[in-house]
């Protein structure tokens, strides 16, 4: 399946069904009266949180939605059935945006989590609402009002509780298949991460979901390499792995180059609590190894993890220091699931 992490969309709600101009005809009752009834009400456009998705790419060969008309009002006083509401799938983690993605209409992240984006309009009145003691035969009943339209930009944010960041080639997409079951491309080039992949981990009886962001280079804010766009993805990450490859030239260098585009980017990320792991470990000799790891303490100040995804160094003792953290973090934020949001401009 392919990622797709933003869409812009158009929405349109349904119209309100116009009311019925009828009376009253039946054998031998003279004055009947007006018996027309109202019409029903437009389908809203609604977003709604769903289970087992984690890419916008439904909404790349589909822009527009449009939810159904209100059925007319008929005689005998028969209201009209409300119109079917356009219900939009997208997964947790979706950030619903106005037109221009300047404003924020809604904000998604549990499933079942709904978001009215457009109301449908209402229906109109039949004649018998008209009727009053000096009108007893009304003969003008009014039409549905329009619904609304709007385009809408999503954007997606996946939801993760731990972010793997680092260089390219720093063996961030290695460390997620060797601690899940995901399988991200690993190849011995850069940028061989191209989307954000996600994988679940456990250690001591507790999952929780790690993200690879693809690689950044130096200026990534500013465009260069693959750019700084996937680092929304983990806005929402509770704790960041640092992943330093010991085989780089300095280790100091190359921490302090991915601080300075995380400080560039801003949003919170430099803030994030952090652990930084020096890795690849096995694919340099001793006295290399304690010099990187002496640059890494220096520039990051903290003593760094040690760890080889691909012979098991201490894979287990990073997984322990990420859910320790995690638990220390505690929850972001409580959603109730089934709530509707609504949207009004």
């Amino acid at each position: 399946m392919r990622f797709l992490d933003s869409a812009r969309i158009t929405v349109r709600s349904g119209d309100g069904g116009a009311g019925c101009l009828s009376f009253r005809r039946e054998k031998f009752i003279e004055f009947g009266g007006p018996d027309g009834g109202d019409g029903g009400r437009g389908g809203d456009v609604i977003a709604e949180c769903a289970a087992g998705l984690n890419t916008l790419v439904d909404y790349r060969y589909q822009q527009h939605f449009k939810a159904t008309t209100g059925m007319h009002g008929m005689g005998k006083n028969r209201a009209g059935a409300k119109g079917a509401d356009a219900v939009l799938k997208v997964p947790a983690g979706t950030q619903i945006f106005d037109g221009e993605g300047e404003v924020l209409l809604a904000d998604l992240t549990e499933t079942g989590q709904r978001a009215r984006l457009a109301r449908g309009g209402n229906g109109g009145f039949g004649n018998a609402r008209f009727k009053t003691s000096t009108n007893q035969a009304p003969r003008h009943a009014n039409p549905g009002q329009k619904g609304e339209q709007r385009v809408i930009l999503l954007r997606l944010k996946l939801i993760a509780d731990a972010g793997i960041v680092g260089l390219p080639n720093a063996g961030k997409s290695t460390f997620l298949a060797t601690v899940s079951a995901a399988r991200p491309r690993i190849a011995a080039y850069p940028f061989t991460t191209l989307h954000p992949q996600l994988g679940a981990a456990t250690c001591d009886g507790r999952e929780f979901v790690v993200a690879d962001i693809p690689g950044l280079i130096e200026g990534a804010h500013d465009g260069h390499g693959l750019g700084a766009r996937f680092l929304g993805h983990i806005e929402r990450c509770r704790v960041l792995l640092h992943l330093v490859d010991a085989g780089t030239a300095h280790a100091g260098k190359a921490y302090k180059t991915l601080r300075r585009e995380l400080e560039a980017y801003g949003k919170g990320l430099a803030e994030k609590p952090e652990i930084v792991a020096l890795s690849k470990i096995d694919s340099v000799d001793h006295a290399t190894l304690q010099a990187q790891g002496l640059r890494l303490k220096r520039a990051a100040k903290q003593t760094p993890l040690r760890l080889s995804a691909v012979a098991g160094t201490n894979i287990g003792e990073t997984l322990r220091r990420i859910a320790t953290m995690i638990g220390e973090s505690g929850n972001t934020k409580t959603v109730q699931p089934g709530a509707v949001a609504e949207w009004h401009p």
